[in-house]
C-alpha cells in the first residue's frame, strides 16, 4: 500500500508542527518502514514505554519517528504479548541497529535484527535487569566482569589492531575506538560507546512534567537551548498552552547565540588539530566576546536554564540587545578575515581536503543528519524544511556541500556562523513587543504523548514526553543527532591514517553525552 494512502489516517500529535501519530500492527512494522525510505523519509527515533517497575509480561508500546515532509511520522506498535521479538528494520535504516541494540538494554524488548550486543550495559547490571521496567537490580552474587564484546576482527597479513579509549587523556568522556591498520592506513573502525550511560530517562519519570526541562537542559552541555526547548515545545504542545511570540523570538536568538558560540569553538578547534594554533587563539577570542554579550544581555554566558516552560526565564533590556547587535557585526566582520586565512593557508587546505570522505550516496544510506550531513549533500535543516515560530518568519538561509570531507564540513561551519550572525541581528531588530513568559501551565492529561522537535547547532534533537498521573512523567526519551552520525564516522575514517582521525573526528564534533543518556 503506497505511503500516502495509510499515512492519511494519521492523528495530530502535540507539540512539534505537523507531527502525526498511525498505529501500526506488528506485521506491518517493517513494511512500513520501507514505504516510508521510498518516499525519502528519514528514521529520527525510536523508544519503547510501558508501565514502569513491572516487567515482562506488562503491555508495552514500540515507537519509531520519521522525518517527512512536512513533519514528523510517529509509527506506534503495541506489544501482543504473543512475540518475545519485534520486526527489525537495521536493513531499511542502519542506524537504527545501536537503537535497536539500546532499547533491548532499558526496556528489555528485543528486535529481530542478528545484531543482539549490548550497547548502553557494559556488565553495569545484570542481563535480565531492564532500568526502564524493573524497580531494582538483583543483587548480584559477584561483581560483574566485563562484557566479552566481540568487535569484528579484519584478518589478513601485516593488519593490527590500534585499541584507543575508553579513557581519554583530559576531561573527555569515555568511548573506545577499535582501529583495524596495516601501517598507518585505516582499514576499519568499530566503536563501542555508552560508558558514561547515567540513567536520565529512568530519572526523568521521577520528577513532575513541569519541572522536567531543567533535567532536558543538562543532558548535552553543548546544546542546552536545544534540549530545553524540544522538551518545552513537546510539554506546551501536551498543555495546549502557546508560548507570547516575544518568547519565541528570545528562544530563537538563544538558539543562534549556541549555534554561534559552538561553531567559533570548533572552527578554532580544526585549526588547532591541524597544526595552526593561530586559528584557535582568534577563534577563542571572538568566543569569548560573544560570550561576554550573552553575560550583558542575559545575565549568564551560558544560557542553562534560559528556556522554562511557558517561554524564557529572562527578557532582553535595550542595553543587552544593542550588546549582541554589536558583538553579531563584529563576529560576521573579523570571521570573513579569517575564513580568507583559512582557505589560502596551504598548510590547511592540505590537511582539510580529501580527508574524512563521506559522498552524498553513502550519507544518504546511512542516514546522515545535521551540520555533517549537510556538508554531505543531504539539505536538510529543520529550521527552513519545517520551520516552527519564529523560524517561519526569519527564513534563515540553508547551507550546504557536497564534497563531504573535512574540508566542507569547515565551509558549512563558516556559512552557518555568518547566518546565525544575520539572524541574531534580526531578532534583536525585529524582536516584538509584550510579555516573553506565559501565565502557569495547566497539568497535561494522563496518557497523552508530546513531541519536541528542534534544530540544533548539531542537527535535529528530538524529545517524546508521556505524562503520567497527576502531574508526573509516565516516559521522556530524549534523541540526540549523534546516534544517526557515530556509525558514520566509522566509514569516513577508512583509507585514511591514523593522525588524521583526531582531525576527522572534531569535524563530526558528535556528543558523548547527548549519546549516553
Amino acid at each position: 500500500m503506497p505511503l500516502r494512502r495509510w499515512s492519511a489516517a494519521a492523528a495530530p500529535l502535540a507539540g512539534s508542527p505537523g507531527t502525526k501519530q498511525i498505529v501500526v500492527a506488528r506485521e506491518n512494522w517493517r513494511a512500513r518502514a520501507q514505504e516510508i525510505a521510498a518516499a525519502g523519509g528519514r528514521l529520527m527515533a525510536l523508544w519503547a514505554s510501558g508501565p514502569a517497575a513491572t516487567g515482562r509480561p506488562a503491555p508495552r508500546t514500540l515507537y519509531a519517528a520519521f522525518v517527512l515532509p512536512p513533519g514528523l511520522l510517529v509509527l506506534t506498535m503495541p506489544d501482543d504479548l504473543a512475540h518475545d521479538e519485534y520486526p527489525g528494520i537495521e536493513e531499511v535504516f542502519p542506524h537504527a541497529s545501536r537503537m535497536q541494540r539500546a532499547l533491548f538494554d532499558v526496556s528489555g524488548w528485543r528486535s529481530s535484527d542478528p545484531d543482539v550486543r549490548p550497547w548502553l550495559r557494559h556488565a553495569a547490571w545484570p542481563a535480565d535487569f531492564h532500568p526502564l521496567i524493573h524497580e531494582t537490580a538483583p543483587t548480584a552474587a559477584e561483581e560483574p566482569r566485563p562484557d566479552d564484546y566481540a568487535f569484528v576482527r579484519v584478518e589478513g597479513e601485516g593488519v593490527h589492531e590500534i585499541a584507543v579509549g575508553p579513557v581519554h587523556a583530559g576531561i573527555i568522556e569515555p568511548g573506545h575506538f577499535r582501529f583495524s591498520v596495516v601501517g598507518e592506513k585505516v582499514l576499519k573502525l568499530e566503536e563501542r560507546l555508552g560508558y558514561a550511560h547515567k540513567g536520565v530517562e529512568r530519572r526523568f519519570t521521577e520528577l513532575p512534567i513541569l519541572e522536567g526541562h531543567r533535567l532536558a537542559a543538562r543532558l548535552c552541555g553543548d546544546s542546552t537551548v536545544t534540549y530545553a526547548w524540544a522538551y518545552c515545545q513537546a510539554l506546551e504542545g501536551l498543555a495546549g498552552t502557546p508560548i507570547p511570540a516575544r518568547a519565541a523570538w528570545l528562544r530563537a536568538l538563544a538558539l543562534e547565540l549556541e549555534r554561534a558560540a559552538n561553531h567559533l569553538g570548533d572552527l578554532g578547534a580544526l585549526g588547532n588539530d591541524a597544526g595552526f594554533a593561530f586559528g584557535l587563539s582568534q577563534f577563542s577570542l571572538l568566543k569569548e566576546q560573544l560570550l561576554r554579550a550573552t553575560h550583558a544581555a542575559f545575565g549568564q554566558r551560558y544560557l542553562l536554564d534560559f528556556v522554562v516552560p511557558g517561554g524564557t526565564r529572562a527578557d532582553l533590556a535595550p542595553e543587552g540587545a544593542r550588546a549582541l547587535s554589536d558583538c553579531a557585526g563584529h563576529l560576521a566582520q573579523q570571521t570573513r578575515v579569517l575564513r580568507g586565512i583559512y582557505d589560502e593557508h596551504a598548510g590547511l587546505r592540505d590537511r582539510f581536503a580529501g580527508a574524512g570522505m563521506v559522498t552524498p550516496a553513502l550519507a544518504a544510506r546511512l542516514g546522515l543528519t545535521g551540520l555533517v550531513g549537510r556538508a554531505s549533500g543531504q539539505a536538510h535543516d529543520l529550521r527552513s524544511d519545517a520551520p516552527w515560530a519564529p523560524y517561519d518568519e526569519l527564513a534563515p538561509g540553508k547551507a550546504g556541500a557536497t564534497e563531504g570531507d573535512v574540508a566542507a564540513r569547515v565551509a558549512v561551519r563558516f556559512d552557518e556562523l555568518f547566518e546565525s550572525c544575520r539572524l541574531i541581528g534580526r531578532i534583536v531588530r525585529d524582536l516584538p513587543g509584550g510579555t516573553h513568559l506565559a501565565a502557569g501551565l495547566p497539568t497535561p492529561p494522563e496518557g497523552a504523548l508530546g513531541i519536541g522537535l528542534i534544530e540544533g547547532w548539531r542537527g535535529p534533537v528530538m524529545i517524546a514526553l508521556e505524562a503520567g498521573a497527576s502531574g508526573s512523567i509516565r516516559r521522556c526519551h530524549p534523541h540526540d543527532p549523534s546516534w544517526q552520525n557515530w556509525p558514520v564516522l566509522e566509514h569516513a575514517i577508512i583509507g585514511n591514517i591514523v593522525p588524521d582521525f583526531p582531525l576527522i573526528n572534531k569535524s563530526f564534533n558528535l556528543a558523548y553525552s547527548g549519546h549516553d543518556l
